[in-house]
């Protein structure tokens, strides 16, 4: 029996995709609805590879996944850092590609490697990321729907901005309000 048989590499990949979830701190809800796998499986894995290993930064979340979509717009940082997390889900199509249905089906498991692709190139970008990857899941929903949040475009510069849906158009980005407040050098 071969592990690169693909009768395996769904297996493998709902196996691979629930570590990094666990690694991204991601609650066992968000991780048994994108893996299929179930809680005690779950626990097992964060016990086997993850607490054994030592690794004591990595927490477990409980309770309900954020829903408050005043949490991105609470402050100019967080603004910046929320349009840089919606300028990667862009790249990566997943705004046009809410995800699949199917728990633990081969598709819905590469949409969440996709969606572990954005959430981690937004970390790299920033040196302290505000936005923690539950509700970096619930930014991707709510651009998805387009209820709550929308993406619209600074007037002054055309950056991608996050905007509540029934708010008026921004007049500026951060960085473009930010430079506008500096006192001119003498």
């Amino acid at each position: 029996m071969r592990i690169t048989d693909d009768r395996y590499t769904r297996d493998r990949l709902r196996l691979d995709l629930a570590l990094r979830l666990i690694r991204h701190e991601a609650r066992t809800c968000t991780i048994r609805d994108w893996t299929g796998l179930t809680d005690d499986r779950i626990r097992k894995l964060f016990k086997s590879y993850i607490e054994h290993a030592g690794d004591r930064k990595i927490r477990r979340h409980r309770g309900k996944s954020p829903q408050q979509p005043a949490y991105f717009l609470r402050n100019p940082e967080v603004r910046l850092q929320a349009a840089s997390l919606a300028s990667f889900l862009c790249q990566l199509g997943m705004l046009q590609d809410a995800g699949p249905d199917v728990s633990g089906g081969l598709v819905r498991l590469r949409w969440g490697e996709r969606f572990c692709e954005a959430y981690e190139a937004y970390v790299q970008q920033h040196a302290h990321p505000q936005i923690g990857f539950e509700h970096a899941c619930f930014l991707q929903r709510a651009l998805e729907r387009q209820r709550e949040l929308c993406i619209d475009d600074c007037a002054d510069c055309g950056a991608l901005v996050v905007v509540p849906v029934f708010a008026a158009r921004p007049a500026e980005c951060s960085f473009c309000s930010d430079v506008r407040q500096r006192p001119a050098a003498s």
